[in-house]
């Protein structure tokens, strides 16, 4: 067995065995995918990691490893089903993984028995550790599930919303943070006073009469007060400008209102292509002066077309910047150069373009 335990301590070393069960898992369920990657990984790793190591002889941080993952599954709106199939696909991988790089070792087949053997039992222990997790996390979001529930839509009776503690003539902000990790997002619920919190489409989400503080760099989106009929609506554009803030590297805590415009122009990934071909199709991603151009003309826009704020934001001397809009107007055969008559919808325009070819 000496020759197995090495093959199996080289995989618990490789990362690359890991993201074929994260693979794995990902594609055999759906739900499971549509949680970011990066928090699929951070429960398989330890599994992984440890329990092919130590096929013989798990240990219980493995287990509680794995009811970890079953109770933030459960938080994060992921039906047992589809946990169980990922769970499923993934042990399968690496079964497959394992067999493959044992026979071409060399070690013997009676050993692969035996190792596979004590494999399927440690299998089954975990799974049942990730079912008991998942079945306590439930009992315990219950009020979770009816903010999903809200947010998605559905029809919530009336002593469900109220046992959740809020009302259903109360006025409430969505709160969407894009923090996904479950140990930091039951952090971050102390943060909000009143509301119901959880972690919705993997995401932390809330609906709480006050606007929460002290998020530090994380990104927060906070919506207006709203009766909970208006919290899907608002939710649907609180994850547009999540991803349109997080795209443009903001953190902390946002109005909705104040990322309108970002909001809005995310919403319409087409049409911003679009605009792209009509105002810079004569430029060249690849070329690092047309990209100067570019991101010069974009700081001119974000400075209210102000050549001396440009310049100081730049580092630049401000004949640069005129000599870089001009540059850009030649290149594009459309004229944005100080002193430039444009209304605001073509301002809009321009802007939409060049961030969008950013």
């Amino acid at each position: 067995m000496t020759v197995l335990r090495e093959v199996l301590a080289a995989m618990a070393a490789d990362e690359s065995i890991v993201d074929e069960v994260v693979a794995a898992a990902r594609t055999a369920s759906a739900e499971v995918a549509r949680l970011p990657e990066a928090e699929n990984r951070r429960h398989i790793a330890v599994m992984v990691a440890a329990g092919i190591a130590a096929v013989d002889d798990p240990g219980e941080a493995v287990f509680a490893a794995a009811a970890a993952l079953g109770a933030d599954r459960a938080a994060q709106g992921v039906p047992i089903e589809a946990l169980l199939r990922g769970v499923h696909a993934g042990r399968t991988r690496a079964v497959e993984l394992a067999l493959a790089r044992a026979e071409t070792a060399g070690v013997p087949p009676e050993d692969m028995l035996a190792a596979l053997v004590a494999f399927t039992r440690y299998a089954g222990e975990l799974e049942r550790h990730v079912v008991a997790g998942y079945h306590r996390a439930v009992v315990e979001a219950s009020h979770t599930h009816v903010l999903r529930r809200l947010l998605h839509g559905e029809n919530v009776p009336d002593e469900d919303v109220a046992r959740a503690g809020l009302r259903v003539d109360g006025r409430y902000h969505c709160v969407l943070a894009d923090v996904s990790d479950p140990v930091r997002a039951r952090a971050l619920e102390r943060r909000f006073a009143g509301g119901v919190v959880g972690l919705v489409d993997g995401r932390l989400a809330a609906l709480t009469p006050h606007p929460p503080t002290g998020f530090g760099d994380d990104l927060v989106v906070v919506a207006p007060p709203a009766p909970p009929a208006d919290a899907p609506a608002h939710y649907e554009l609180c994850r547009t400008a999540v991803r349109a803030a997080a795209g443009l590297g903001l953190g902390g805590v946002h109005a909705l209102t104040d990322l309108a415009g970002e909001t809005a122009l995310a919403a319409q990934p087409v049409l911003g292509a679009l605009l792209v071909g009509e105002y810079l199709g004569a430029l060249d991603r690849a070329d690092s002066f047309h990209r100067q151009l570019v991101r010069t003309a974009s700081t001119y826009l974000d400075h209210g077309q102000r050549v001396d704020q440009t310049a100081a934001a730049l580092h630049v001397h401000p004949n640069t910047v005129r000599y870089r809009l001009s540059r850009l107007s030649e290149l594009t055969g459309a004229p944005l150069e100080p002193g430039d008559a444009t209304t605001v919808l073509a301002t809009l325009r321009w802007w939409w373009a060049l961030n969008a070819w950013l």
